[in-house]
């Protein structure tokens, strides 16, 4: 039961440290398939751990894409990991899933990420 105290506090602290952190505006252009992306990551509690361009809890979004540059699963087991969460694949603090999260916004994000997780 620690453990998962431990998880919920870490999630807490990354999300008030991390949301104001990932709505910085990067360098790379805008585009509208980015900001919805973007929002809807945000809509989703995704920037509570991850961060576009640093690790926060979980992974940058460009390190995810780095990792999975040039697998053509990628889509798909990115989509499955954001729907059923996981862990031990980037560390001890396993994903939470997100059962509610639905598909087409899963796939946007998925997208966005793979694609460098340009800021807007």
């Amino acid at each position: 039961m620690s453990m998962v105290r431990s998880i919920v506090g870490a999630v807490i602290i990354a999300a008030s440290l991390g949301v104001a952190a990932a709505e910085q505006p990067g360098a790379s252009g805008s585009s509208a398939s980015s900001a919805n992306a973007m929002a809807i990551a945000r809509g989703n509690a995704c920037m509570g751990c991850h961060a576009v361009d640093r690790k926060l809890v979980g992974p940058s979004f460009q390190q995810i894409a780095e990792k999975y540059k040039g697998d053509a699963q990628a889509n798909a087991k990115l989509a499955t990991k954001v729907k059923n969460g996981g862990a031990g694949l980037w560390g001890s603090i396993p994903m939470p899933s997100h059962p509610k999260m639905n598909d087409a916004d899963i796939k946007a994000v998925v997208s966005w990420i793979l694609a460098g997780a340009p800021q807007k």
